[in-house]
């Protein structure tokens, strides 16, 4: 098979090997789950412009501990700037993403890019692209998104 997006590769290996990980340690059977079986369904969280982010789970339970999720992120959407509780780790799947520090300026994040963001550190999440951005995080602990970072 010939690809075009070599970097998304990398992003699919990474991805597996997340899943081969939580999977052993978790005592849990491998599983192979074709993209068309992801379930997405709603968070919560919106820009009030672009729409809401959806997630699908592909281990854990980002609601109540150590998760890996795959988020859609609707083009254009731009965060409130915001913190969670702990680190987390993200690939870009699809779309060309932006997360940094608020005022910062953009580094485009493109088809297999990756970030870490520091859990208690204020930042913000984009979708630059014209189309909607995908991206695989892995946490090791439940996922929040607050946004009265005042006295942060």
């Amino acid at each position: 098979m010939i690809t075009k997006h070599p970097l998304l590769i990398g992003a699919a290996a990474l991805t597996t090997l997340s899943l081969a990980a939580f999977a052993g340690i978790s005592g849990k059977p491998s599983v192979s789950t074709p993209v068309t079986a992801l379930t997405y369904g709603p968070t919560g969280v919106s820009d009030g412009v672009h729409g809401e982010l959806n997630a699908a789970p592909a281990y854990g339970d980002l609601a109540h501990g150590a998760h890996g999720t795959f988020i859609k992120m609707p083009a254009g959407f731009v965060s409130k700037v915001h913190i969670h509780t702990g680190d987390y780790w993200g690939v870009v799947i699809s779309g060309v993403a932006v997360n940094g520090l608020p005022g910062s300026a953009d580094v485009p994040l493109p088809v297999g890019s990756y970030w870490f963001q520091k859990g208690g550190e204020r930042h913000v999440t984009k979708c630059i692209s014209p189309n909607e951005c995908i991206f695989f995080i892995s946490q090791n602990e439940k996922f929040d998104y607050v946004t009265d970072t005042a006295s942060h």
